[in-house]
Formats: structure tokens, C-alpha cells, sequence
């Protein structure tokens, strides 16, 4: 009997699978016992030898940074339970998470006090500018307590809790590989009773991840350009290279029960620093994850692309990578597709309504798919020439071709018969807008575009498709957009800017609120044809007695001697128009650009929608808040999709439609999507991308197929989106670029919870939370709303915060749990001058749910004041939080209020980019020319240029300035306007743009563009600007509430100042100019 049992054992053994060791298991945390660790969104414990792990949490949205305690009791972790991230703690058993913060901050985990008692977590809850800073919170709950660090986004406290090993700055871009930019430092090692500061021996390498055991600090380090682990011996100072990986980066290391814990290709390993051993433990993590079972989901928000059908009956949408019709009326949505696992893209619908095309990587690149509307027979596919990504697809009104545009700007046509695919023309700058616009003569013989020219400006083009001949339509001399073909073959309408000049300077700050007119205009095509504007005449004519000739309207015929000549204006007014598109013949539609208006005006979808027609020669609102719109093949019916993102089949023939008319039910449209083939899709599709859109063809010498192999295996492991977006975001490290941006896109819903603040900071006195300063921000600035700043709110610096909405407030409470949910609703404090109910006063207040604009208005407001006092008066200050339009904002607003200084202080510190600010270093380089004499008051004559700072101009640089960032401290260096003072900027200067969404509406971002200099050599990128004087911020001076690099450039203005004075010539003695010869003797 024991031996059947025994063999029974061993058949079912023999016969079971072992258990596959799971991937993308990561940011590990290890005690005597055990680890923890993060996957799938969630945390996770096995033993220190691996197995089947359990799951300590269960949940949709995000769980991450697991820190066991050191005494292996608790695992602590980040937590968006709420919707915020916030501190939870859970038993190593299991349990109930328990959550010990509130604030509406980023906020995530970072470590323990060595006695177990309290976690510690970095936040930017108190930055003026979202750098993050660690703070602890006991186990039991209450207020969340600083440490003296100024910065840290990482780091760990020494075993006697009396130093801390720390990475000073915030990193933008965590997985660029072998960044040599200003965000790599050497690990800060900081007493945290003298402050004094102490660093490993350091080489431009990036050192992050620093963790004790006993006195020694082992930290990554990528010295030898990947990411291995190394010790530094805080007695001895000895530096010792631990590691020497050479296939991939180690990512989290942790340190628990004596030996160390890290991440590695998707898998973790221990090691023993004894004996210098290291070995991977196999995990494998089990569990329901009812967010990958395949589900029907909306297509609301997913909508990428549609068209209509020839006489629109229906729509043909792109939406969550599947293409879709929907009715305009009647009849049920059809998914023509339905496929999770390949994307299809960019649906067009043939002009005899049988055909509808759209792009496929079913196969793993790109096809054209041609199907029958009508389901009748399996679709066809279409090799194209050149794998890559599609725009712009349009058929040909005889619906045997269709043209359409790739990644490289080129214009294809394809015959459908055939397959055969033809380049006709490529344009010749890549910009945002891609605005080649092509579109099909009525004819089908023709195709017209435009291209941009060498100065920027476009010019409109036909290609005749039978031979591949181009020809230029406009000179050149005003830029010429969005040409079409009118339906009777005998115009060609486009519109045509003469004030377009400042906006070629797309990329820069001059375009900056440069207005721009466009006019409308057609081209007769045909010498001899009247222009269809000529002024008219209510004339009898004579009856036409001749024969009737064929009707040959649609036949298109270009004379294009002459032709410049035969341009006309059509009677529209001058104002922004964009997106020309021609209806039945004698009719256009364009839309007007309304600008957004108010507090938050920036770029608004609310366009005006205008039709003008030949008949009348009349041009009419037609619909308002429109975003984009289509037209159908017979000219009678539009697809407009609103502001809101709705869409609409309205009439193109008859009066404005009502708002609302013909919308399409998309709301009802929902399509299966299973999570894991998308998953795999967006995988392979997002590298695609790096492929296919980085700004050089070379992917930086990483090799695209063996590259994309180091990862596929760990996308088989992918069981959240999340995990996918760290998947990719490693991956596209490889390419070692910055702005090499990876962002979710569908995630599973979680609750949210508006957390209110008060605009505030408190001590703890007496055993309640008293108020030691109030953010009043700018009460009239109706982006700035200060709770406790606004005039009648009786609440005062000092004050004794007791209760809220009528809940006791004592100093052992966690403030921020009160006033959970209140923000941006009224909510009753009641204050005293003292810690005690008597004599309290209540007050209501609406908390906002964020103070950053507040802090950084603060800081701004307290640098200026600081300048002020230090200099004497003699100089201005201007922060420069970016170079979009917060920068151009800020410096429009502080540079011209401070004329009347001597020079200037430019803190572009934390800069986060945007444009090129040449428009900023254009001004501040301005010479003083000479003066126009004042006749009134004092007679202060004005300055030519009129406005300018005629001193000294200073900059402050440091890590966190980036982008347009770098820009900006290069451009100052160059044109020799001043000194930089501080440290070495970001060094990420690659451009943004192009980069298509992924199907769920997330994306993984190429540069497009990169600068080099006039060396001819890249510059900037990878490398940061130095400054000119080296400041640091030093945590004792910080501390002591001193601001090292303004204080040193405060210095050498005035230093400069001294040196070379700014005096202001006074007007001088009135002229005689007057003269008469003296009278004769």
C-alpha cells in the first residue's frame, strides 16, 4: 500500500507542469524572511527562496513601492485607494490595508525609521516648484512629520537612524540608459543633526537607489553603462564595484536581513555581500485578475478617426483599433473587424459606396485592407512599399485608387487593381500639423496638396497621377493652405495667409500670439473660363438655340501658364481660417479658429464652421463649437464632430442644422476587447513607433531586433496596464534618448475623493495644529484662490486650528483625513488665538485642491523681495517656470514691471520646458539705442528700444530646468547676455510631436526632432549646459533658510554692476536749430 501511495505520488508529480517563474516581477523589498514586491499593480509577498507567492492586496488601480519593516512585520506601500497616492500599511499575514496619509500630493514610499515605528515618504506637498522632500508617518496614524532633508526622491536612513543616504533630485525620465545630464549626482549622504554632507567618489555617472548595511552604502551605478551595484565604505571610503552584469540594468535594490534584494530582467534576484554571491529567486504569482478577462467596453473617448459614406447613411469610425459603422438613422452599429490583437486604422469609404479600406499590422506591419461594405466577402490585403504608419487616406471618385500619406510625409496612390503602390511627391519639413492635406480632382486624375517651401511658408501643388508630374500652383509669396477641387472640375479653391511670417516659427516663442488672417481663394483652371465671381446683371438673354454638347464638367482640364493670373478671392472675411473642404459644386466649408477666452484660455476646439456658396456668393455660419468635420462623396451630407467630441450627419445643402441635429448614437457602441492580445499589440506597436518616428533613423545604435527580444519574453507576463507601460518604458530606454515618454491609457476605474486644502502650514502647539503661515496668494488673479487669504476671512497667522465642519481637530489627528472630500466645497473651521474652545470663532471657508500655484506664487513673491533687499533696489527679478505660455507669461508680466531697475536676476530653475524662449533672450539682449525726450513730470526721457533692463543680466540654471530648459541657458551663453550660475541643466533637448496614440488612448512617445549646433555636431542633448559658477545647494545652507544660487548671482550682478554702470543720459539742453543770418550793420 506505502508503495502504490508512493508511486501514485510520483506519476502525479511527473505528470503535473511545473510552475512557469513569473516576469515583471519588481521593485522588491526584503527582510530575514521574506520579500515583497510589486506586479500586476499590486503587492506581493513570497520567502526569501521564492515559490508561490500570496497577494497582500487585491485591487484595480495602483499599489506599488513595497517596503517591509525592519522588524518583518509590515510591508508599507503607495496606495490610490481614493484616487490620490497615498501611505497604506499591511500586515506581512495579510489584512485589511490600513491608510496612515490624505494629502492630495504625489506621495509614494521610500523606507522605514530603523525602529520600525514610522515609514518614510517623499511628497511635494510643501514645494514651490513639485520637487519632493521626505516626511515620516507613524504606524498608529496622526500628522505626517519632515525630516531635514531640503530634496530627496529617493534613499534610505542609516541603521542608527542618525544619516541618510539620498538622490537629490526629482528624475525626469527614470529610464533613459546612459543619461549623462545634470540629473545625474552622486548619492548624498547627510547628517541629519550637523548637516554636513558627504559623497561617494563620482563620475558624471548616474547613482540612484542607496540602501545600508551597517556602514556600508550599496547604491546602482551606471559607470559602465549599465546599471550594476556598487559599495561605498563610509568608514574606509572605499568605492567597490559589487556587480558586473552585462545584458540588463539592475532596477530597485533594497536591503533587509543582511543581504541585498534588486530587480533584473523582469525577475528578482538576492545577494550576499559576504560572499559576493548572487542568485535569482523563482516567483511565480498567481491570481484572479478580473481586469484581463475579456469585456465589452465603450468606444467613448476612443474615437481616433471617421468618414462617411458617399451619400451619408453611415459613418466609419477608428475606435479602440477597430473599425466600425454606424448608422446616421436607422439600423444597428456593425464592428467590421473586432480584433483586440491588431490595430486598424484610418477608415476610408469608397466614393461608389462598395468599398471600405483601413490599415492593418494584423500582420505585424501595416497593410491596406480593402473589404466590401457589405460583409459579402473576406477582406483583401495590400502590401505597402514601406512599413510605417498611414495618414489621410481618400479614395478617388471612380473608387479604382486611393492616395493617402506616411510617417515620412510622402503621398502614395495606390490602384486597387493592381496593388501597386506609387510615390508621387514627399514634403519637405516635419511638423506638427502635417498639413499636406491631398485631395482628388473630380476627374480622379489629379491630386492637389501642399508642401512647405524652404522659408516655411506652403505652397499649393497638383500632381497629375497618370505621369507623376508636380507642378506648383502659388508663388510662395503668402502661404497657401488647404487647397480642394471644386465638384465641377473647373476650380480649385485654397486658402492664403500674407501674415503668416512669424508663425513658420512654430517651434519657438515669437509665434506666441501672432495673429493670423487667411483669405479665401479659387484658381479657374482653364483659359477662357469666366471667373465665377465677374459682378452681375439681371439681364434678358436671347434663347440658346445651338445643339447641346456633351457634358464633359467633370473632366478636369489645368492651364497652368497663366494660371497665378487666375486667381480670385473669394468674398469671405479675413479671419483664422483652417480645414477647406468642397461639397457639391459651387460649395466650400472652412473652419474659423475662435480663440478661448478667461482664466484658462488656451487652445479651443470651438471653431465656427462657415459655408460659402457660388450661387449667391454668400458665406454663412453653419455650425458652432466645431472640432473637425467630413464631407461625403456626393456633397450633400457633413459629419461634424462637436466640441464635446460628439458627432453629428447634418445636411450640407440646407440651413445651419439645430445644435444636436443627426447626432450619432456612439454612446450604444461597444466593442470586446480582450486586455492581453492588446496588450501584446500596444507592445510590438509602441517599438514600431521608435522605428518608425525617431527623430534619426539609427534608434541611437540600439539594434531593433535584438533589442525588442531582451523584453518580448516579459510581455507574455503583462497582467495589468500598468505593467505594460514599465515594459515599454524600459524598452524604449534602450534607444538612450530623453522625452522618450511611455502613459497608460485605459485603466481600470478607482474611486476618487477631492481632498481639500486650506493654503496653509502648521506646527503643533499645546497639542493642537497652529497656523505659522497663510498663502494668500493673488485674490484678484482668478487662477490663485487662497481659502484662508481672501478678504473677511477672519483667520490669522497664529492661530489655533480646532475643529472642522465641526469635528475636534487635536494634534495627534492626521489634518489632511478631516478635510478629506472638501475641496472646492464650504467647509465650517473654527480657529482661536489660543489652544482652547473658549472664545473660538467660526469661519467657512472653500479649500482648493491644490496648492501649488499658491507655494510657487509664495516662493516667486519672497525670491523678488529677497533681490530687492539684497540689491538694494538695484535689480529685478523674473522667474521663468517654463518656455510654454506660463514662461511667456510670467516674464511679460515681471520683466516689463521692473524697468525702472538696474538689472536682472533670471531664475529659469525647474524650467520645464516647452518652446524655444528666443523670444525671451531676443529682449534681455537688447541694446539701449538712445532716448525720445519726455516733455512732462520729471522729464524722464523714453529709452529706444522702449522697454529693456539696460544692466546686468544673471541666470540660475539647475537639474531640473530641461528642454526648452536647456535651451534657453545655451541661447543666453551664445548670445553673451551674462553669466549662468548654479548647476548643469537637464540635457534633454529633443522635440515632441507626431507620435501617434496606441489603441487604448495611451501612447510611447519618439522625438521627432534634435538640435545640433553650428559645429555641425549634436549638442545639448545627454549633456545639460554647465554653468558658468558652479553653486550648490547645500542642505545646511538650505536649511538655514538661505537660497545659495540666488544669493551668488545676486552677488555677481552686482559685481557686474560696479564694473560697468547703468547711467541714463538726462535730456539735454533744448536745441537751436532756428537761425537767421545776423542783420547787416
Amino acid at each position: 500500500m506505502r508503495f502504490r501511495s508512493l508511486l501514485l505520488a510520483t506519476v502525479v508529480a511527473l505528470s503535473a507542469p511545473a510552475a512557469a517563474q513569473t516576469l515583471l516581477v519588481r521593485q522588491p523589498s526584503i527582510s530575514e524572511k521574506q520579500i515583497a514586491f510589486a506586479y500586476a499593480n499590486n503587492i506581493w509577498i513570497v520567502d526569501r527562496t521564492g515559490g508561490d507567492a500570496r497577494r497582500l492586496t487585491s485591487f484595480q488601480g495602483e499599489t506599488a513601492d513595497p517596503k517591509l519593516s525592519p522588524d518583518g512585520r509590515w510591508v508599507a506601500f503607495s496606495g490610490k485607494y481614493a484616487g490620490t497616492e497615498s501611505v497604506y500599511l499591511v500586515p506581512v499575514e495579510g489584512g485589511e490595508p490600513k491608510r496612515l496619509t490624505w494629502h492630495p500630493s504625489r506621495t509614494w514610499v521610500i523606507g522605514w525609521t530603523p525602529d520600525s515605528r514610522r515609514v518614510v515618504f517623499v511628497s511635494n506637498r510643501a514645494s514651490a516648484t513639485l520637487y519632493t522632500k521626505p516626511w515620516t508617518v507613524s504606524i498608529d496614524g496622526g500628522p505626517e512629520l519632515a525630516l531635514l532633508v531640503p530634496r530627496a526622491s529617493q534613499g534610505s536612513l542609516s541603521p542608527d537612524g542618525k544619516r541618510m543616504a539620498y538622490v537629490m533630485p526629482n528624475l525626469s525620465d527614470p529610464e533613459w540608459r546612459n543619461y549623462r545630464g545634470g540629473q545625474t549626482r552622486p548619492v548624498w549622504i547627510q547628517n541629519l543633526e550637523t548637516h554636513d554632507l558627504e559623497t561617494p567618489p563620482w563620475t558624471e555617472s548616474r547613482d540612484v537607489e542607496p540602501v545600508w548595511i551597517g556602514e556600508t552604502i550599496y547604491f546602482l551605478s551606471d559607470r559602465d553603462y549599465l546599471m550594476n551595484i556598487w559599495s561605498y565604505q563610509t568608514r574606509t571610503k572605499q568605492l567597490t564595484q559589487v556587480t558586473k552584469f552585462t545584458d540588463y540594468d539592475i532596477k530597485t535594490l533594497a536591503a533587509g536581513g543582511g543581504v541585498l534584494a534588486f530587480e533584473k530582467g523582469g525577475r528578482i534576484h538576492t545577494l550576499d555581500p559576504k560572499t559576493g554571491q548572487s542568485q535569482a529567486v523563482n516567483i511565480t504569482a498567481r491570481g484572479d485578475f478580473p481586469w484581463l478577462t475579456p469585456q465589452w467596453k465603450p468606444v467613448t473617448g476612443l474615437v481616433f478617426n471617421a468618414a462617411l459614406s458617399p451619400t451619408g447613411k453611415r459613418a466609419v469610425i477608428e475606435a479602440r483599433g477597430d473599425i466600425i459603422t454606424v448608422p446616421a438613422e436607422k439600423g444597428d452599429w456593425r464592428n467590421l473587424t473586432a480584433s483586440s490583437g491588431s490595430a486598424e486604422r484610418n477608415p476610408a469609404w469608397s466614393a461608389d459606396g462598395k468599398w471600405i479600406s483601413w490599415f492593418s499590422d494584423k500582420s505585424g506591419e501595416y497593410r491596406l485592407v480593402i473589404a466590401p461594405a457589405d460583409r459579402s466577402a473576406p477582406p483583401r490585403e495590400i502590401d505597402l512599399p514601406t512599413p510605417t504608419f498611414q495618414y489621410t487616406p481618400q479614395w478617388s471618385p471612380d473608387s479604382k485608387k486611393l492616395l493617402f500619406t506616411d510617417t515620412g510625409l510622402k503621398l502614395w496612390v495606390v490602384d486597387i487593381a493592381t496593388a501597386k503602390a506609387t510615390h508621387l511627391d514627399t514634403d519637405n519639413y516635419m511638423v506638427p500639423e502635417r498639413s499636406m492635406n491631398p485631395s482628388w480632382s473630380p476627374d480622379s486624375k489629379w491630386i492637389t496638396y501642399t508642401k512647405r517651401l524652404v522659408t516655411q511658408l506652403h505652397s499649393v501643388f497638383v500632381a497629375e497621377v497618370a505621369t507623376g508630374k508636380v507642378s506648383q500652383v502659388t508663388d510662395g509669396m503668402a502661404d497657401a493652405t488647404w487647397p480642394a477641387w471644386d465638384a465641377s472640375g473647373k476650380y480649385l479653391y485654397f486658402l492664403a495667409s500674407t501674415d503668416f511670417g512669424l508663425n513658420t516659427e512654430w517651434l519657438e516663442m515669437q509665434s506666441y500670439q501672432r495673429p493670423v488672417t487667411h483669405a479665401v481663394y479659387l484658381a479657374v483652371l482653364k483659359k477662357g473660363e469666366p471667373s465665377p465671381l465677374l459682378p452681375e446683371s439681371d439681364d434678358e438673354k436671347a434663347a440658346d438655340t445651338t445643339k447641346a454638347k456633351p457634358d464633359t464638367s467633370k473632366v478636369v482640364t489645368i492651364d497652368f501658364d497663366g494660371l497665378s493670373s487666375r486667381i480670385v478671392a473669394v468674398g469671405a472675411a479675413l479671419r483664422n481660417y483652417s480645414g477647406l473642404r468642397a461639397g457639391a459644386a459651387g460649395t466650400i466649408f472652412f473652419l474659423e479658429d475662435i480663440p478661448a477666452t478667461g482664466a484658462t484660455a488656451g487652445p479651443s476646439p470651438a471653431n465656427t464652421l462657415h459655408r460659402f456658396q457660388l450661387s449667391d456668393r454668400k458665406t454663412i455660419p453653419f455650425s458652432t463649437a466645431v472640432r473637425d468635420y467630413r464631407v461625403s462623396a456626393d456633397g450633400k451630407k457633413l459629419l461634424v464632430q462637436n466640441a464635446t467630441g460628439g458627432w453629428q450627419i447634418v445636411d450640407a445643402d440646407k440651413g445651419p442644422p439645430a445644435p444636436g441635429a443627426g447626432a450619432v448614437n456612439l454612446a450604444s457602441v461597444q466593442i470586446m476587447v480582450d486586455p492581453r492580445a492588446e496588450f501584446r499589440q500596444m507592445f510590438d506597436e509602441g517599438w514600431r513607433f521608435q522605428r518608425d518616428f525617431l527623430y534619426v533613423p539609427n534608434l541611437h545604435g540600439a539594434d531593433y531586433v535584438k533589442t525588442k527580444a531582451l523584453y518580448n519574453a516579459m510581455a507574455d507576463d503583462v497582467r495589468h496596464r500598468s505593467d505594460l507601460v514599465y515594459l515599454q518604458d524600459m524598452m524604449g530606454g534602450e534607444v538612450a534618448v530623453g522625452h522618450s515618454f511611455v502613459f497608460p491609457g485605459d485603466l481600470p476605474a478607482v474611486p476618487t475623493v477631492n481632498n481639500g486644502l486650506l493654503g496653509a502650514d502648521y506646527d503643533i502647539e499645546g497639542g493642537r495644529y497652529r497656523i505659522t503661515k497663510i498663502y494668500a496668494g493673488e485674490n484678484w488673479n482668478p487662477n490663485l484662490k487662497a481659502p484662508l487669504g481672501a478678504p473677511g476671512i477672519d483667520v490669522n497667522v497664529g492661530d489655533y486650528l480646532l475643529a472642522i465642519n465641526g469635528t475636534d481637530v487635536a494634534g495627534t489627528d492626521n489634518l489632511q483625513r478631516l478635510l478629506e472630500g472638501t475641496a472646492g466645497k464650504q467647509t465650517t473651521l473654527t480657529v482661536n488665538t489660543r489652544p482652547a474652545p473658549d472664545g473660538a470663532r467660526r469661519v467657512t471657508v472653500v479649500p482648493v485642491a491644490s496648492e501649488s500655484q499658491l507655494r510657487l506664487f509664495d516662493w516667486v513673491e519672497g525670491n523678488r523681495r529677497k533681490v530687492d533687499q539684497l540689491s538694494g533696489g538695484k535689480l529685478a527679478y523674473v522667474y521663468l517656470p517654463n518656455t510654454g505660455q506660463g514662461g511667456y507669461t510670467f516674464f511679460n508680466r515681471y520683466y516689463y514691471a521692473q524697468q525702472d531697475r538696474q538689472g536682472v536676476i533670471l531664475d529659469e530653475r525647474f524650467n520645464g520646458g516647452g518652446s524655444v524662449a528666443d523670444y525671451i533672450v531676443d529682449i534681455v539682449a537688447r541694446d539701449l539705442h538712445g532716448y525720445f525726450n519726455n516733455p512732462v513730470g520729471e522729464r524722464r526721457p523714453f529709452t529706444t528700444p522702449a522697454a529693456g533692463i539696460w544692466g546686468p543680466k544673471v541666470m540660475l540654471i539647475n537639474e531640473s530646468a530641461g528642454s526648452g530648459g536647456d535651451m534657453l541657458p545655451f541661447m543666453f551663453r551664445r548670445m553673451k547676455i551674462g553669466p549662468l550660475i548654479g548647476t548643469k541643466t537637464w540635457g534633454g533637448l529633443v522635440g515632441i510631436w507626431d507620435t501617434p496614440p496606441l489603441i487604448d488612448g495611451g501612447g510611447m512617445l519618439a522625438p521627432r526632432g534634435g538640435f545640433f549646433d553650428l559645429s555641425g555636431k549634436w549638442a545639448i542633448e545627454n549633456e545639460g549646459v554647465a554653468p558658468d559658477i558652479e553653486v550648490e545647494m547645500a542642505p545646511k545652507a538650505v536649511l538655514a533658510g538661505q537660497d545659495p544660487q540666488l544669493e551668488r548671482g545676486v552677488q555677481e550682478a552686482l559685481r557686474l554692476l560696479r564694473e560697468k554702470p547703468v547711467v541714463l543720459k538726462p535730456e539735454p539742453a533744448p536745441p537751436i536749430r532756428s537761425r537767421r543770418p545776423a542783420p547787416p550793420r
